[in-house]
């Protein structure tokens, strides 16, 4: 499993690292808004359930996991 983020949706309400704090943290960026920063891209599945509750409550639907088995990779 792979975490993805898409900076263009993200608006860094933070409710990722409330599920995942290992797996996500919101970093402020000067003179902009705050965005996620993926700390660890495959959390592995001890981190699975925390990762997709990250996923599922995302606001603005800016994060996706992405199966190790997904065709194409």
């Amino acid at each position: 499993m792979r975490v993805v983020v898409d900076l263009e949706l993200c608006q860094g309400h933070g409710v990722c690292v409330g599920e995942a704090p290992t797996v996500f943290r919101v970093r402020e960026r000067p003179g902009d808004y705050a965005q996620v920063e993926i700390l660890l891209e495959s959390p592995g599945e001890s981190l699975r359930a925390q990762a997709e509750a990250a996923v599922r409550y995302c606001p603005n639907r800016a994060l996706s996991l992405i199966e190790d088995d997904a065709p194409g990779r």
